[in-house]
């Protein structure tokens, strides 16, 4: 949000949900003295449901900083004033001044005609360079006054890439020497893939993926002689902890477990998943059917979709499931809105939508909002058995654990099957042993019925 003063444009904190209050300036992106475009991020919000970004609405220079990284605004508070573009355009370099640190320069250290914007860069393109390792002094600027665009970006990656695989082929060359062993690594994955058997590791976590960073800052558990770390406590962070105490003193929760045998489940899934990357471009993973199972069952027990109001209870008519999504440094639910109105391709699509979306930080506040059943995918690193706490308010929360192959006793006779178990820690207010046992009975029954023929359109 703006308002406009004469040639000075106030930015002022917006209204980004009806109970949002006050945001707090996680990080000064731009500076005073900064030329900014039209829609550059001047700064990160944290709210206590979600970080957003906040983009500048005018071209111009940044003159103040009213409210310091840090420190918490009031909705409608004024953040910053940037001078208008008429008068911001008076006050860069000529050709002949000197420019701004990283623009491009002739050999008489002049900045070069239509050139002037060469050094400036949007978070975008700073993204993307960082992705693929770029020197932004090596890129061409297409945009205006030779600003860097993220089509340069992808362009100069592009054109590297085929470079060094241009080299690559090349007699002689270092990659063809080392060739042989990349055929022979190709070699051992296609056997794999041969026998039908899944890649060997240790953990639900696969092994080609590098550890993540800790939201502890490396280089500061690596100074010597250094002592506790203090960190200070985040918006989002603050509102979890208050979320999960709250949950644990209000609500009685109690908790069950069933094990489902997913062999059917494991075999239709490989059937589909490669035809459904090429024909999607995402993957098609077990959650997708869980989702599925979860809402039909719903569908036969809404008791299951519904919240405490003290003298009332509230069965909701829409099932909108919460998904847990974990990040380096906080767990966040994102809403699947009207999760029984899609199929299984559907919740495929949008699983893969809203973790990427949570990950890269870009949830709105209405992706965060009006969830009625919670579902957590703990299976992904590894757990066999999990307690989770109940999403204030809804009634019950289920976690997906990891499959496992597991010798059990099927008509009197031994096999193997890839078994999983699902936990369910309920709301004792709401609900009762035997309702919970009947959903996830049925919740069982809708896993165990996929076959190979069964349809995800």
């Amino acid at each position: 949000m703006t308002q406009t003063k004469g040639r000075e444009v106030e930015v002022t904190v917006p209204q980004l949900a009806e109970t949002l209050v006050s945001a707090t300036v996680g990080k000064w992106l731009k500076q005073p003295g900064d030329y900014i475009q039209q829609y550059d991020v001047l700064c990160e919000l944290l709210t206590d449901k979600v970080n957003v970004e906040m983009p500048s609405t005018v071209e111009g220079v940044i003159s103040e900083i009213k409210v310091h990284e840090g420190e918490t605004a009031e909705v409608g508070q004024v953040l910053c004033v940037i001078r208008a573009s008429e008068e911001a355009n008076a006050e860069m370099p000529s050709a002949s001044q000197e420019t701004p640190s990283g623009a491009a320069h002739n050999e008489e250290g002049n900045a070069q005609p239509g050139q002037e914007m060469r050094g400036r860069y949007s978070p975008a393109v700073l993204k993307l360079a960082a992705e693929h390792s770029i020197d932004l002094q090596q890129v061409q600027g297409s945009g205006l006054g030779g600003r860097i665009t993220r089509k340069d970006v992808l362009a100069f990656a592009g054109s590297r890439t085929a470079d060094i695989n241009k080299l690559a082929q090349s007699p002689g060359s270092p990659a063809q020497a080392s060739s042989a062993d990349k055929m022979e690594t190709k070699d051992k994955a296609a056997d794999e893939r041969a026998s039908g058997l899944p890649p060997v590791r240790s953990s639900g976590l696969h092994l080609s993926q590098d550890p993540p960073i800790s939201w502890v800052k490396m280089e500061e558990q690596e100074q010597k002689n250094a002592g506790d770390h203090f960190i200070d406590v985040s918006p989002i962070r603050n509102t979890i902890a208050s979320r999960t105490r709250q949950s644990v003193s209000e609500i009685p929760h109690a908790w069950t477990m069933i094990e489902v045998d997913v062999t059917n489940l494991v075999v239709l899934r490989n059937k589909w998943k490669e035809e459904f990357k090429r024909k999607e471009g995402i993957n098609l993973t077990y959650l997708a059917f869980l989702l599925r199972a979860v809402v039909s069952a719903i569908r036969d027990y809404p008791i299951m979709n519904s919240v405490w109001a003290v003298d009332k209870i509230i069965v909701k008519r829409d099932i909108n499931l919460s998904l847990m999504v974990g990040t380096e440094d906080m767990v966040i639910a994102p809403v699947i809105k009207n999760a029984d109105q899609k199929n299984i391709a559907g919740l495929a699509r949008e699983i893969d939508s809203i973790t990427k979306k949570a990950r890269a930080g870009k949830l709105s506040l209405d992706d965060l909002q009006g969830g009625t059943f919670s579902v957590n995918n703990t299976g992904s690193f590894g757990s066999i058995l999990s307690y989770p706490i109940i999403n204030y308010p809804q009634a019950a929360i289920l976690t997906f654990e990891s499959i496992v192959k597991k010798p059990v006793v099927i008509q009197d006779m031994i096999a193997v099957r890839s078994m999983v178990n699902l936990c369910l820690s309920l709301d004792h207010r709401i609900l009762d042993g035997v309702i919970c046992g009947r959903f996830l009975q049925r919740v069982k029954e809708n896993l165990e019925s996929y076959t190979e023929d069964s349809q995800i359109y």
